[in-house]
């Protein structure tokens, strides 16, 4: 459940929590990897490295780790037993990347119909969401409550409002949330063409743009509450509205999306929260006068990821070079300054203060540097980033892991239960890295 040390002076918010320990009998990959020297192409000293295998070898491993997802995974609720209602999109969107480059074994493990599944059941869950955010660094804690639990005990009047709570369309009272699923549904679209999964991340988008305001000069809230700006939300809506744009439907136009991508990105850019660094700080701080700055919050290693890919996408569609630009100054900065001496990222709150939400960060980071890789085959930095993502899947594979199981952990430099035993959240979010391998090597 959550960690009652994020339950001090807080302010609160919600979502879904599911704990039941998993079956699987998934077993180990016979797979080895090559132990050599290591490389030091961003200027860090890495240690030993465990050199990248070749891209079938990533993908049977990747085949693996998909089948111990697998074990978590609820047909009845269409989520992941284990961990919550965004981080389940974040499963979905793992599985649905690894289907984008390896079809043949997608099919084998029967992907299509868990993304139908989910399509189908997930939107049925009635719960209430809460979600609690430690002021200091903004990490936030989810939980989520059965909407029939003490029903009866509360009164008609509440039983309606948390009836209105359900996540039908995939959309709740948290902007991050719904760009979450957006996304998921996107990556599906792309791989089975099902106009249902376009046409209900166009809806999404447009429950996330009635969020934006010209508090801070523009973006939009974290959350219906309309109490934090911060930099997760925006950048899900410049990613979901520049994703869009690539593939608009019959809702909008492909301009539509564009011109709200183009204006996002120009806030998002002068909104104060990139530091020096070049790094995301969470969010904003809202002073009595108007005015907003950076809360100097922690800089998670999602913040510095979803841009990545909302940049890329954007980039794809103006053909605006210089986007890819300062995506690769984010990029940089996160591997530089986020990662072990050996060059394994490491978020801040490792190993056993991650709550239920930070176990998923890094794995939204490597996922969208591989769609950075993939679409500047000449910047100056990709040889480096692709490095960086091929390290990280050999470090998560032969340290990572739980060999009977093929369970991943937390920590990417291993072992596997530092800090937490091995859940969804934790094998999706390694699984990203993996995905990545598959497809820079």
């Amino acid at each position: 459940m959550v960690n009652p040390q994020y339950l001090g002076s807080v302010a609160a918010r919600a979502l879904v929590y599911f704990s039941a320990r998993p079956t699987s009998n998934t077993q180990p990959s016979n797979n080895q990897l090559v132990s050599t020297q290591p490389s030091s192409s961003n200027g860090t000293n890495l240690g030993t490295q465990i050199l990248a295998a070749d891209k079938g070898t990533y993908s049977q491993n990747t085949a693996s780790a998909v089948t111990a997802l697998q074990g978590w995974y609820n047909k009845d609720t269409g989520l992941w037993k284990t961990t919550g209602w965004w981080n389940a999109a974040n499963c979905l969107q793992v599985l649905m990347d690894f289907t984008l480059y390896d079809r043949a074994q997608s099919d084998s493990l029967g992907l299509r119909g868990v993304a139908s599944n989910t399509f189908t059941q997930a939107q049925q869950n009635t719960a209430m969401a809460r979600k609690v955010m430690q002021v200091d660094t903004g990490m936030v804690v989810s939980a989520y409550e059965p909407l029939l639990n003490g029903m009866a005990k509360r009164g008609k009047e509440f039983q309606k409002l948390a009836k209105r709570q359900g996540f039908g369309g995939f959309i709740n009272d948290f902007y991050d949330d719904e760009g979450w699923w957006a996304l998921a549904w996107i990556r599906s679209y792309d791989n089975y063409k099902d106009p249902g999964h376009l046409d209900i991340a166009e809806n999404i988008f447009e429950d996330m743009r009635l969020g934006g305001d010209n508090t801070c000069g523009g973006g939009i809230w974290w959350s219906k509450q309309r109490n934090y700006k911060n930099a997760i939300a925006n950048q899900l809506y410049l990613a979901v509205a520049a994703s869009l744009s690539n593939r608009a439907g019959t809702k909008k136009s492909s301009s539509y999306y564009r011109d709200i991508a183009v204006k996002q990105w120009a806030w998002l850019k002068g909104s104060g929260m990139i530091n020096k660094d070049n790094l995301f700080n969470d969010g904003l701080t809202i002073h009595p006068n108007g005015s907003c700055t950076n809360n100097g919050m922690q800089t998670w290693t999602y913040n510095q990821g979803v841009v990545l890919g909302g940049l890329v996408e954007l980039s794809t569609q103006t053909g605006d070079k210089t986007l890819i630009d300062d995506a690769y100054r984010i990029a940089t900065a996160a591997v530089t300054k986020m990662t072990t001496s050996a060059g394994i990222l490491k978020e801040s709150c490792e190993p056993g203060n991650c709550g239920g939400d930070g176990p998923q960060f890094k794995g939204v980071l490597a996922r969208n540097i591989r769609q950075l890789v993939l679409a500047a085959d000449s910047h100056a930095n990709r040889a480096m980033l692709r490095d960086f993502l091929l390290r990280n899947a050999d470090s998560v594979w032969a340290k990572d892991r739980n060999p009977a199981n093929n369970q991943l952990g937390i920590v990417w430099s291993g072992p596997y239960n530092a800090g937490k035993e091995p859940s969804a959240d934790t094998q999706s979010s390694a699984m990203d890295v993996l995905v990545a391998a598959m497809a820079v090597a």
